[in-house]
């Protein structure tokens, strides 16, 4: 495991941290806030604080990294991402320095560089270039395979052989809190009636974690499963909205369109990778053998704890999954590594989701479709109603931290209310 020091578990902070937060000193994940509708800028979460990254540069605590103002002036992190893995690493560990209880040098700008969260806007953290959308998770291709059609033949035969995956819709990756209309489109209602236009009728999210890629090599070079780390600055929740009855109708023979680029939802601060390293753990054995441009040493899956919740309007919330990230069958060195291997290049805010994650029992399932297994299954709502689908005025809450003994590493939350159609 690498040593961070930033990540030291006995460091503590003289910003108060409340029991159970998702942002310790030991996180400091990275986003982009504004304060009564001012210019977005570059902050930082401790506790239930905002650090004002623009506000400690100018006041000179951020002297001798490579770092300008305009990096931390900005309405996304791309620029501050453009000096790589080991300039983040090294502003990372001097924003822990300057937090830390022992350090005095912070404390007396304290009104100057410190805001409530509550009192914040979160944005979308970066400017997406590129987004690609994985298949990753083992149990929800077999379950959907099991679905449409059996469970001798649940997985395709390319399946395990490369991380599937397909390129998304950057334009359409909202920010948490952002509200959706349900999409339109065509559906085919049976085998023997034409198709129709009109809002889909099986509206469902997915629960998918994903990540953010710092500036790749030149077009026509390709990143290692070894070299991958270096390459990923962080990571997000991320619901990538589905609409099943448009995606059966139109995902032959060139997969989804328009039943997936409506909206995809991302929580709004970004975990580095870093701040991850020590919840990683072994991923599954992986038969038959990948070829060795997948092949990968060490720890490389990660576990972080995820649940999702659906929210009548006026209503409780109801948790309808709880999964985990170790589930997944390909992790992301392998992910980035298949992705770059026939040259494609990468930019700095490029984003990459890990697909469906669901877990091997009911209960771990990751989308509606699963959960109420193709609507046969709805499931029952706290309220008496129940659920096969996601219906107009829902919320629909995503939450996930990893957690050792009394350390959590959180991500926060991403949330999204399902409007009409328009």
């Amino acid at each position: 495991m690498l040593n961070i020091k930033a990540n030291n578990p006995n460091l503590k902070s003289w910003v108060s941290v409340p029991e159970n937060s998702d942002f310790p000193i030991q996180n400091l994940p990275f986003g982009i806030f504004s304060i009564n509708e001012e210019y977005p800028r570059v902050g930082v979460a401790i506790g239930d604080k905002i650090l004002d990254l623009k506000a400690i540069f100018e006041l000179g605590h951020l002297s001798g990294l490579p770092f300008k103002a305009s990096d931390f002036d900005s309405e996304y992190l791309n620029s501050m991402m453009m000096h790589g893995k080991e300039g983040t690493r090294a502003l990372r560990d001097r924003i822990s320095e300057l937090l830390n209880i022992e350090n005095t040098e912070l404390k007396g700008d304290a009104e100057k560089v410190l805001f409530n969260q509550n009192e914040a806007q979160m944005h979308l953290p970066v400017m997406v270039g590129d987004y690609t959308d994985f298949y990753s998770s083992e149990q929800h291709a077999y379950n959907v395979g099991c679905m449409f059609r059996d469970p001798a033949n649940a997985l395709l035969p390319n399946w395990k052989h490369i991380p599937v995956g397909y390129h998304g819709r950057a334009s359409s990756i909202i920010p948490s809190g952002q509200s959706i209309h349900r999409p339109k489109g065509q559906q085919k209602p049976s085998e023997t009636e034409p198709p129709v236009f009109g809002p889909c009728k099986l509206l469902d999210f997915e629960l998918e974690m994903a990540f953010i890629t710092y500036e790749g090599k030149e077009l026509g070079d390709s990143i290692t499963t070894a070299e991958a780390d270096d390459y990923i600055f962080g990571m997000t929740l991320f619901n990538d909205w589905s609409a099943r009855d448009i995606q059966k109708w139109e995902y032959v023979p060139l997969g989804p369109f328009l039943a997936k680029n409506f909206a995809s939802s991302t929580s709004c601060w970004v975990v580095t990778l870093d701040a991850l390293e020590p919840y990683r753990v072994p991923g599954p054995i992986q038969d038959p053998k990948v070829l060795s441009y997948l092949e990968y040493s060490g720890d490389k899956h990660i576990a972080i704890d995820l649940e999702v919740l659906i929210q009548p309007e006026n209503g409780e919330e109801n948790k309808v999954c709880h999964s985990n990230y170790k589930h997944m069958y390909w992790n992301m060195n392998q992910q980035l590594a298949h992705h770059t291997a026939n040259g494609c290049d990468i930019h700095a805010g490029d984003m990459m989701a890990s697909g469906t994650i669901s877990g091997g029992k009911e209960g771990e399932y990751g989308s509606m479709l699963e959960i109420s297994w193709k609507g046969t299954k709805p499931f029952k709502m706290n309220d008496g109603s129940e659920r096969k689908f996601i219906q107009d005025s829902d919320t629909v809450i995503m939450r996930g931290y990893a957690q050792k003994g009394d350390l959590r590493i959180g991500f926060g939350e991403v949330s999204s209310k399902v409007l009409p159609a328009k």
